[in-house]
């Protein structure tokens, strides 16, 4: 009897353990990984690119250094039965499909050349010469750089700016509705958020904004592509009403430097022909099944039980880092105490008597850290989910050591400024006077000149100076690794 009831008792358990095995199977599939491991496993003799020919034609210590696994993985598309990325097709295809639905997107196109190719594709693709797109200043130079090419022209937002943290604000959905008002030839609206820092913008707001002047919206959302996965995240803006957003997924979701993805979202007003027409353009025709699979990789951990337990104790992590950062009596931490929302696990921090610079020089030359980046005022901490509790408690500890030392502050003697925060006098439009006949000359000699290139120094990659704008003496202390400048003639 009690033998049978074990048998009815096991039977029970693995009729219900078994739908969620097969959940989180369906969860954690990676068509381009589980491809790439095939033809791994499966090996052909090659008589294609790349010339390396599974590492045996490279430099034997860069071999060594890498692996000859890793080597033997670098292929690109077409072969093996890997698919193509244009158009999409077999596990690149499926790999895509999974990240829009993971995402939420009507479309999702896998991107190299990081969330860079996917703002010059939407340029490309959606605006034309003397149009005019509504975007803030303190946007990342791709989103600049697509209009140059294209010859679109920005109606600039200052957003908000936090003078004693030296960084920029949130966009308020007021300002964004006062320009539609008086722009009525504003044909998009195209928003950075989060802010490089983490401060957080109403989309939600900004969107219905958009709606209402019938105009699409665009959110550069690079920094956030970690949102959909945890709910002590801030909302994705593919799900408060934009028509297209970027993710850089190499900067915190996982996938390899330069790997991205472009959505689409479901109730998108944008022409997606013309957007993928765009991407075959930029794109290479020899793209990386390694950056590729890696995106894949990415989505599909975030998406997995795993993965959001690793984005979970990212969120805790950052929850402990700040509250001991408020029991500290020197060092501070960025909080949204007037009016805005942060993403928590970008901690922005200064110490009374630094700069940002000398902070970062202090964790890096005494204690063996590295930060995302330092600017004039404070610096910024990314607690990503590769990091352990571990990791941050060695940060506290270093950060409180630092809290009770008399350190000096060196960065000041340099009179040079890292986060650009000034308010552009436009003469000219952009890709007239990147196509213009130029010099180069002094910078002491530029003031009253009109720049012809762009000056946007990353991290964060925000304009000092675009093609067509006045040259003053303002710019001069963000300019001090520069010797020349490129003018108009």
């Amino acid at each position: 009897m009690i033998f049978l009831l074990y048998i009815v008792v096991m039977t029970d358990v693995t009729r219900i353990k078994t739908p969620a095995r097969a959940k989180e199977a369906v969860k954690i599939k990676a068509p381009i990984v589980e491809a790439l491991k095939r033809a791994y496993e499966n090996p052909t003799y090659q008589f294609h690119i790349p010339g390396h020919t599974k590492g045996n034609g490279t430099l034997p210590d860069f071999r060594k250094l890498v692996g000859k696994k890793a080597l033997a993985l670098d292929t690109t598309d077409e072969f093996d039965g890997l698919g193509t990325l244009h158009p999409a097709t077999g596990p690149i295809k499926e790999a895509q499909e999974l990240a829009a639905q993971a995402f939420g997107a009507k479309r999702t196109f896998f991107l190299l050349n990081g969330s860079t190719a996917g703002n010059l594709a939407l340029a490309m693709g959606l605006t034309k010469k003397g149009q005019r797109i509504l975007t803030n200043r303190n946007c990342h130079r791709s989103v600049l750089t697509g209009m140059i090419i294209s010859g679109a022209e920005p109606v600039w937002l200052i957003p908000e700016r936090f003078e004693e943290w030296g960084i920029w604000g949130n966009v308020t959905p007021e300002s964004v509705e006062e320009q539609l008002r008086r722009n009525n030839d504003i044909s998009m609206v195209w928003i950075t958020n989060p802010t490089y820092e983490g401060v957080v913008s109403d989309i939600k707001s900004i969107s219905a904004v958009c709606k209402k002047y019938n105009v699409p919206l665009i959110v550069d959302e690079a920094h956030a592509c970690l949102w959909n996965f945890n709910k002590h995240l801030p909302t994705s803006a593919l799900k408060l009403g934009a028509d297209a957003v970027v993710h850089s997924l190499h900067k915190t979701g996982g996938s390899m430097s330069q790997s991205s993805m472009l959505h689409i979202a479901e109730n998108s007003m944008l022409d997606v022909e013309a957007v993928e027409k765009a991407l075959k353009l930029l794109h290479t025709t020899s793209p990386s099944i390694m950056l590729l699979a890696s995106l894949d990789a990415a989505r599909a951990n975030l998406d997995s039980p795993r993965g959001r337990k690793q984005l979970s104790r990212a969120v805790e992590n950052a929850k402990f880092l700040r509250r001991e950062i408020d029991n500290m009596e020197h060092i501070h931490q960025l909080k949204p105490d007037f009016g805005y929302m942060t993403d928590i696990t970008k901690v922005f921090i200064k110490a009374d008597g630094l700069s940002g610079k000398r902070l970062e020089s202090i964790l890096e030359i005494d204690f063996n850290i590295e930060v995302e980046s330092a600017s004039d005022a404070g610096l910024l901490v990314l607690s990503n989910i590769g990091n352990s509790r571990n990791d941050i408690k060695y940060l506290v500890d270093c950060l409180y050591k630092i809290d009770k030392t008399n350190y000096s502050d060196i960065c000041y003697l340099e009179k040079k400024k890292h986060m650009p925060m000034l308010t552009p006098v436009i003469k000219m439009s952009l890709q007239d006077s990147f196509y213009a006949p130029k010099e180069r000359i002094e910078k002491t000699q530029a003031i009253g000149r009109i720049a012809a290139e762009v000056i946007a120094e990353c991290p964060p990659g925000i304009a000092i100076l675009l093609p067509g704008e006045l040259i003053t003496e303002e710019h001069l202390p963000y300019l001090q690794d520069y010797e020349y400048i490129e003018v108009i003639k």
